[in-house]
């Protein structure tokens, strides 16, 4: 049996693919998206689901489907004459020339080596076409539903393609794999004989971001995604086809942190209630969540909170046993959720004796106390 009850908390989510903009705010971009880190909360939208050609911010799938597949970056890679040609950005990788992966990674996403990602892609995969494959595989995984990756640079093709959408999705996911949202983050690095500086300008012009990557092609025109984090809350931005990207990035940036900070709905640990113990001295057990909750929430935006939690649980119960979930819905629409657990234990109220001296006098007492024979054992 569960019980379930609601209430209001003091804010909520106004939550919907095409949230309405609390202030005048455009860019110069084809399309565009400013999305919430954690929550996946979008907070501006402009053609977020037109496919397009995004250039080279192709390198962040390059380099999570690299980590994930070979995550000892200290590995040294051998570079091969059939790896070289790439046209466009270069590293100048050599025939024979020794790097370990961790340096490619770097020259793939600082100065946006064609080069290096061709030879991460071999090196990874064995060859270009099985590497495209995992590409489009995580992709899948991702959600990324209106995306298609060709090869592993960003060069133009016809079933090479993605949306602002997609690329937030990506994005987040690149912040939460350490290695790649570090090398993103790097504003510059020598790796052996070369120096990679990073070409996204934001890192230097703009409080609190943590890099994601630029690209460019004549066709895709100016493509960029950033993020930056305040407070505790981290922004993903895209944009695609934007001549005046920088300035755009940093006018969404301004406008999501200022018109949706992050607000915790929940600490670690917070109790919401307790839940009846049977069999067991113990009557109930509090009831504590799982992980602190936190979602962007504009003035005036009301929550309903949902507490769907078991009625009665039977011992012996285990610390951290899971036994409900809080729910934060707008409209029927859930947005945000944690699990609950026990925050302690309870044992069984059984008195187990070990000898058969103990169950002997466990009887004997049983008999004099109850008038019958206490349970042998």
């Amino acid at each position: 049996m569960k019980r379930l009850f609601a209430m209001l908390a003091a804010a909520a989510i106004a939550f919907s693919v095409l949230p309405a903009q609390a202030r005048a705010v455009s860019t110069s971009a084809s399309c565009a998206i400013l999305m919430d880190a954690d929550s996946r909360r979008i907070l501006y939208a402009q053609n977020i689901h037109e496919t397009r050609l995004i250039a080279s911010i192709t390198k962040l799938m390059t380099a999570l489907v690299a980590v994930e597949q070979e995550p000892d970056l200290d590995q040294v890679v051998t570079i091969q004459p059939e790896w070289l040609g790439s046209e466009g950005s270069s590293i100048y990788l050599k025939a024979g020339e020794q790097i370990t992966l961790k340096g490619l990674l770097y020259g793939l996403l600082l100065q946006s080596g064609n080069d290096a990602a061709m030879a991460i892609a071999y090196f990874v995969a064995g060859d270009e076409a099985s590497f495209v494959e995992l590409m489009n595989q995580k992709a899948w995984e991702l959600g990324m539903d209106h995306s298609s990756f060709a090869n592993p640079s960003g060069l133009n093709h016809e079933n090479h393609y993605s949306t602002a959408y997609d690329m937030a999705l990506l994005a987040c996911a690149c912040l939460e794999n350490e290695t790649v949202a570090e090398i993103c983050a790097t504003r510059s690095i020598t790796i052996g004989s070369r120096t990679f500086a990073n070409h996204n300008r934001l890192l230097y012009q703009y409080e609190g971001c943590v890099g994601m990557k630029t690209g460019y092609t004549e066709r895709a025109g100016r493509t960029l995604v950033s993020a930056a984090r305040r407070d505790g809350q981290t922004l993903v931005c895209v944009t695609l086809n934007d001549g005046n990207d920088w300035k755009d990035h940093k006018t969404l940036l301004d406008y999501g942190f200022s018109t949706y900070p992050s607000s915790i709905l929940c600490q670690e640990g917070q109790v919401f209630g307790s839940v009846a113990v049977s069999g067991s001295l113990l009557p109930a057990v509090k009831v504590v969540a799982v992980d602190a909750v936190s979602f962007p929430l504009k003035d005036g935006e009301e929550l309903e909170l949902e507490v769907d939690l078991t009625d009665v649980v039977q011992a012996p119960v285990a610390e951290g046993a899971v036994v409900g979930t809080v729910w934060w819905s707008l409209n029927g629409q859930a947005v945000a959720h944690t699990q609950l657990v026990c925050a302690g234990g309870a044992g069984e109220d059984l008195y187990q004796p070990d000898s058969w001296w103990d169950r002997l006098w466990a009887s004997l007492r049983g008999q004099a106390e109850y008038g019958f024979g206490a349970q042998m054992i």
